[in-house]
C-alpha cells in the first residue's frame, strides 16, 4: 500500500500552492464575497492558462489526460483558498469535460473539449427541480418533446452552480412521457444557454457567494437533437457516471475547508491571550484542535483512495458516497468549533472562520444529504430500501 505521490505530483500541488497564494489570496476572497457572484473572469483564465482545465481532458482533444488523483491534488489546494472557485471550475470540469469524454459522440468531443481545455467555455448542471433535490426521479417534471430536428424543453430548476455564467446548461429532462420508470424515461442535453425560451434567475444564500445558484426556467427552448448527450432514455444511468466522480470532488471541497479552518484556529490560538497566556494553552483548545486534525487526516485518506479506485478501474461508489458523507460532516464540525475557538470575533464579518462556517454548511447536502447517503451506504450491504 502506497499513501506516497509521485514527484510530478508533488510539483504539481507545490505551483497550485503558490498559484493560490497569488492569485486566490484571503484579501482577493474577502473582496470577491462582497462584490461577485462568479469568480473573475481574469483569474478564469489565469487558471485555463495553467492547465487547470485541460487536466481532465484526453490528450487527443488538446487536454494533458491527468488522473483522477492528480485532479484532487489540484482542488485540494483551491478549496482550501476559496470553496467558490473551486465550486466554479469544478462545474465545468465535472460537468462538461467529463459527461463529455465519457458520454459524448466523437463530433461532441471534437466540437467542445478543445474549447474546454483552453477554457473557453463554462458548463453548468441543470438536475435540480423545486420538488426535490435528492429525489431527483421522483421530482422531476422538466419534459423534452421531439419535434422534427430539435427537442423542445420546458421546466424549470432550482440551485443551479453558476448558470448566469454558463456557456452551456447540462440538463436533464424527461423524453419518454409514457414510462412510469423515470429511470428509463430520462435524457441528457447540452443547451445553450443564450437560447430564446432561457431565463435565469441568481437566488441569494447564506454559502460561497462568489459562486452564485440559480433558478432556471425552460419555456419552449429548442434543443437540436444533435446536443443529446449519451444514450436517448438512459440520461439516469449515464447520469451516475458524473454524479459518483462529483461526490469525490465535493468531499475533497469539504477537506480543504476543514484544512483553513484549521490554518486560522491554530494562528488564532498562538495570537489570542487570555489569562496571560495563549488560548492555545488551554487543554480544551489544544483538543479541539486535534480532533480538528484527526478528522482531516481521515477525510483526507478516504478522498484519495477513491481517487484511486476510480483511476484502478474499481468500484467506488460505496466509499465515494462514505467520503461525502464523512468529509462534509467533518468539515461542518470543525468550523462550528472554530467559531467558538474565536469566539466574539468569529460572528463578525472581518474574521474568516464565519465565512468557512458558511461554506462548509453547503456540503452536508450537495450533491445528496447526508441522511440519504447513510440509506444507499445501508442499502449497499444488504438492507432494504428506506424510502
Amino acid at each position: 500500500m502506497d499513501f506516497g505521490f509521485t514527484e510530478e505530483q508533488e510539483l504539481l500541488r507545490q505551483s497550485v500552492r503558490e498559484f493560490c497564494e497569488a492569485e486566490i489570496s484571503q484579501e482577493k476572497v474577502r473582496e470577491w464575497e462582497e462584490t461577485l457572484d462568479f469568480m473573475p473572469q481574469d483569474l478564469w483564465d489565469k487558471m485555463a492558462s495553467l492547465g487547470f482545465f485541460s487536466m481532465s481532458v484526453p490528450p487527443e482533444y488538446g487536454g494533458e489526460g491527468g488522473d483522477m488523483v492528480t485532479a484532487m491534488i489540484g482542488l485540494e489546494e483551491i478549496s482550501k483558498a476559496s470553496t467558490a472557485v473551486a465550486l466554479g471550475v469544478g462545474a465545468t470540469i465535472g460537468f462538461g469535460a467529463r459527461p463529455l469524454v465519457v458520454l459524448g459522440t466523437e463530433e461532441q468531443k471534437q466540437e467542445y473539449l478543445h474549447r474546454i481545455a483552453r477554457g473557453e467555455l463554462k458548463f453548468s448542471l441543470a438536475l435540480t427541480e423545486p420538488a426535490g433535490g435528492t429525489d431527483i426521479l421522483g421530482a422531476i417534471s422538466t419534459y423534452a418533446d421531439l419535434d422534427g430536428e430539435d427537442y423542445v424543453i420546458n421546466g424549470q430548476k432550482i440551485y443551479i452552480t453558476g448558470a448566469h455564467v454558463a456557456d452551456y446548461l447540462t440538463t436533464v429532462a424527461i423524453t419518454d412521457r409514457e414510462n412510469p420508470k423515470r429511470a428509463r424515461a430520462l435524457s441528457i442535453f447540452m443547451v445553450k444557454a443564450d437560447t430564446p425560451g432561457i431565463e435565469i434567475r441568481l437566488i441569494p444564500k447564506v454559502s460561497t457567494h462568489s459562486c452564485g445558484s440559480c433558478e432556471v426556467f425552460y419555456s419552449d427552448v429548442r434543443v437540436p437533437a444533435a446536443n443529446l448527450l449519451g444514450t436517448l432514455n438512459n440520461g439516469w444511468y449515464d447520469l451516475l457516471t458524473t454524479l459518483n466522480p462529483e461526490r469525490i470532488g465535493v468531499a475533497m471541497m469539504s477537506v480543504g475547508v476543514a484544512e483553513a479552518v484549521f490554518d486560522a484556529c491554530l494562528a488564532y490560538s498562538r495570537e489570542r491571550e487570555a489569562f496571560g497566556k495563549p488560548i492555545g494553552q488551554f487543554m480544551v483548545i489544544q483538543h479541539y484542535l486535534a480532533d480538528i486534525a484527526v478528522g482531516i487526516e481521515n477525510a483526507r485518506n478516504l478522498v484519495y483512495k477513491c481517487a484511486w479506485l476510480q483511476d484502478a478501474g474499481k468500484p467506488y461508489h460505496v466509499e465515494a458516497t462514505m467520503a461525502g458523507l464523512y468529509a462534509s460532516k467533518m468539515a461542518l464540525d470543525a468550523a462550528t468549533v472554530g467559531m467558538e475557538i474565536f469566539g466574539g470575533y468569529g460572528v463578525t464579518m472581518e474574521a474568516d472562520i464565519q465565512r468557512y462556517w458558511r461554506d462548509s454548511q453547503q456540503m452536508v447536502f450537495s450533491p445528496i444529504s447526508n441522511e440519504m447517503s447513510k440509506n444507499f451506504i445501508a442499502q449497499c450491504y444488504g438492507l432494504p430500501r428506506s424510502y
